[in-house]
């Protein structure tokens, strides 16, 4: 059974910066593409980055681009999203989710199997 467990968020002033993390269990994820997807009041739930497991390959949503980093410890079983320079409009729940497929470019919510339960980061003007 894979578990996906996020923690980190919260609340930000803008320009502020946050750290999601995402343990993960249940299996051993080398085949794994890991990644993070928000969900705004009222909105579809919106792909923001990705990274396979074991070779670092990353891919991210444009909106997030050069503000946001994903990472993962392999060792720990862990992914992080690290958000600078946050916005108000980066205000959301946030998932973390898993697929067994190395492809990184995938922003199709229904394509990934595995989902966290997902951590609020709100973002104040």
């Amino acid at each position: 059974q894979v578990q996906l467990v996020e923690s980190g968020g919260g609340l930000v002033q803008a320009g502020g910066s946050l750290r999601l993390s995402c343990a993960a269990s249940g299996r051993t994820f080398t085949t794994y593409s890991m990644g993070w997807f928000r969900q705004a009041p009222g909105k579809q739930r919106e792909f923001v980055a990705a990274v396979t497991w074991s070779s670092s390959v990353t891919y991210y949503a444009d909106s997030v681009k050069g503000r946001f980093t994903i990472s993962r410890d392999n060792a720990k079983n862990t992914v992080y999203l690290q958000m600078n320079s946050l916005k108000p409009e980066d205000t959301a729940v946030y998932y973390c989710v898993a697929r067994p497929d190395l492809r990184v470019g995938v922003t199709n919510p229904r394509e990934y199997d595995y989902w966290g339960q997902g951590t609020q980061v709100t973002v104040s003007s």
